[in-house]
């Protein structure tokens, strides 16, 4: 029988690229394994993933695709009070568990099942695959310094008794630098919260199974990967195994017209190393004041940018993960691109970012500090400026600023306010100053290791090697 892996992404384009680049990486090892990948369906807007998946099958012939049934939501997601999103993402995948334990039997009967890796919010299915008894991988898609975060939270959750949104105070976490407690996820701030209870469950089930994978690499997070391997994050019990082996980033072909869209026209005409590049993730969105306030930095900092504009989000609270419409930039920014038109250029919705971060002319980038964001550009040399807005953004700007460092902080109030002011210091401050060249050529530095680690014989491909022996081995 064929040796098969089978793998879990949460819905969504952003986790479904990670899986599939994840698969292509395991038939360059192993090309004669069979990938399936689970789809789930669900009842939100998750962004496009047909034209993808189609694209996939039809260049990739070892990779199918199993879709599940759409499921309903439950009744509390769908009343006036909107459920926080990471709720939902850790309910769908429970939901699926049926259909999941159906699936993963008739691959067990018709061909080897030799591995099972679900990702951060598929944590339910960990019992119907422990069950089955499958053994059962984690694809951890941030870094090895998050990582070492998320599994010390039950250890927090033993030796904290205040909730973290309380605390105001650094913790000591191993592998890290001290986080202040208000940088960590705020999905871990009231431990009375359903979903703070799913995360610690999902920390306690990681610890218990047959290994993790993080999309990082030795040489970037060198303390953290050894508070790791040393078991230092789970101090009264076994760390499963834990594989480094990134920098995995989605290759510039998707299926789509990337290469003739404008940007990359505009930025052949720019001087080398020129451009200040913004792009904040799919979930990024500003209110309309802070895109005024960021367009006078921009225009005031005299640099040339390429910014990629969301319409600001809905004011309708009930319906919080729903795209946007294409934004109306002269609404929105009056007069601005008139005055701009030979510094810079405004793009509406989406960029191909590893394209554009890989074009000589782009000398920055003011990142949302998204992990998939921030190794491709480090593998693409482009030092970075840290505007965290949500999830674990927060804490990644402390491992990128303090740790690594890859980028400059950006200071924003309270409530998340960057002023005009401040994004033209830092814009100039990263393209001009000494400080800036530092960070670039630690970014340099960053992305020659990067491409050592998955050489033959680098760090991320002998422990991909490794973990694919144990699976033909045993």
């Amino acid at each position: 029988m064929a040796d098969t892996v089978v793998l879990y992404p949460s819905p969504g384009i952003g986790h479904l690229i990670s899986m599939v680049e994840l698969g292509k990486l395991l038939l360059k090892h192993r090309p004669s394994f069979s990938i399936t990948i689970f789809i789930t369906t669900a009842p939100y807007t998750t962004g496009a993933t047909a034209p993808y998946i189609n694209h996939v099958v039809s260049t990739t012939s070892s990779i199918t695709f199993h879709h599940f049934p759409a499921v309903a939501l439950p009744p509390t997601s769908t009343s006036t009070s909107p459920v926080p999103f990471e709720e939902l993402a850790f309910e769908i995948p429970r939901l699926n568990n049926p259909f999941l334990y159906q699936a993963l039997q008739n691959i067990s009967q018709k061909s080897n099942l030799v591995a099972f890796f679900i990702d951060f919010f598929c944590n339910a299915a960990y019992e119907v695959s422990s069950k089955i008894g499958i053994p059962t991988y984690y694809f951890y898609t941030s870094g090895a310094s998050a990582l070492c975060i998320f599994l010390s939270i039950p250890t927090l959750h033993e030796t904290i008794s205040k909730n973290i949104k309380d605390l105001h105070d650094y913790i000591k976490i191993p592998g890290t630098p001290p986080i202040y407690s208000q940088d960590l996820p705020k999905v871990l701030f009231d431990r009375d919260s359903r979903v703070y209870k799913m995360f610690l469950e999902t920390a306690i089930r990681k610890g218990k199974s047959s290994g993790i994978l993080v999309n990082s690499f030795e040489a970037l997070e060198s303390r953290a990967v050894k508070a790791l391997s040393d078991g230092l994050c789970i101090p009264n019990a076994p760390t499963p195994p834990i594989y480094c082996i990134g920098p995995l980033i989605a290759s510039n072909d998707r299926g789509s017209k990337s290469d003739e869209h404008e940007c990359l026209r505009w930025l052949s005409l720019q001087p080398s190393k020129s451009v200040v590049f913004l792009c904040f993730g799919s979930m990024g969105l500003f209110t309309a004041e802070q895109l005024a306030e960021m367009a006078a930095g921009l225009e005031n900092s005299g640099h040339r940018f390429l910014w990629v504009v969301r319409n600001p989000p809905t004011d309708d609270e009930t319906k919080p993960i729903l795209a946007p419409a294409e934004p109306d930039l002269d609404a929105l920014l009056p007069g601005f691109l008139e005055r701009t038109k030979d510094k810079g250029l405004v793009v509406k919705s989406w960029a191909p970012q590893v394209e554009v971060l890989s074009h000589d002319s782009v000398g920055g980038f003011v990142t949302h500090c998204g992990w998939n964001s921030v190794l491709e550009a480090i593998c693409a040399g482009v030092p970075m400026l840290a505007w965290p807005l949500y999830a674990e953004q927060r804490m990644n700007r402390v491992f990128m600023v303090e740790e690594m460092k890859v980028a400059l902080g950006l200071t924003e109030s309270d409530d998340g306010f960057v002023t005009a002011a401040e994004l033209e210091k830092r814009v100039r401050e990263l393209m001009d100053s000494e400080n800036g060249k530092t960070v670039r050529d630690q970014v340099m530095a960053m992305r020659n290791c990067a491409k050592a680690a998955i050489q033959d014989g680098g760090s991320s491909h002998v422990a991909l090697e490794k973990l694919v022996d144990s699976w033909t081995k045993s």
